[in-house]
């Protein structure tokens, strides 16, 4: 990040760690960076360090403000130039601007189990049945943790937790039960007598 050094006898070993957006300097405890010096005006300048660099702008200041011994109203700084902040003397050691985005690692859905008889379960409730999927990220999940928004007069909406996304009702598969040995007989006792009827009611 950008960094002044102070260099005036008295203020010595100082460094002004220079943050993004404008930087107050002055007499005043109220500045962002507080210099007491005589020669320093209370607001004595701004200092603006955004993506295209560091600007310097003089606050109207009693002693006024130099950079290489000429007197600037508003300049962009350069690293090895001198500043003068009236009898002040500061070095420009970096200019450099570091916007450091931070990053956030968002958990991805893990894919849904799915029990042999077709049933999804819920990720958030192992023995409830997953009875609602997101249009928008796909996860599923069950009655419990479906976002429910309802409107007067209107048709309540169901609305994921993780995205906030409309969510649709997962078809619910039926599945297919085996027949045992006693259905079995049923149905070929039925075929049988079912058959013997017809062929008795055509001799009629």
């Amino acid at each position: 990040m950008a960094r002044l050094l102070v260099k005036t006898e008295g203020l010595r070993d100082r460094a002004l760690e220079l943050r993004l957006g404008v930087n107050q300097i002055g007499r005043s405890p109220e500045c962002d960076f507080c210099i007491e010096h005589p020669t320093v005006s209370v607001n004595h300048c701004q200092i603006v360090l955004s993506n295209d660099g560091v600007m310097i702008r003089d606050c109207g200041s009693t002693n006024g403000t130099f950079i290489n011994g000429d007197p600037v109203r508003e300049a962009w700084l350069l690293p090895g130039q001198t500043l003068n902040l009236g009898d002040v003397e500061l070095f420009v050691e970096s200019t450099e601007v570091n916007v450091a985005i931070p990053q956030f690692d968002r958990d991805r859905p893990r894919p849904p189990v799915v029990l042999p008889d077709g049933m999804i379960v819920c990720p958030r409730h192992a023995r409830a049945q997953a009875t609602y999927r997101c249009t928008h990220c796909h996860e599923v999940m069950c009655n419990d943790c479906v976002h429910v928004l309802r409107f007067k007069g209107g048709e309540p909406h169901f609305l994921c937790p993780l995205c906030s996304h409309k969510c649709e009702l997962i078809p619910v598969l039926q599945p297919k039960r085996k027949k045992g040995l006693f259905g079995f007989l049923q149905d070929t006792v039925k075929l049988r007598f079912g058959s013997a009827g017809g062929r008795r009611k055509t001799k009629r």
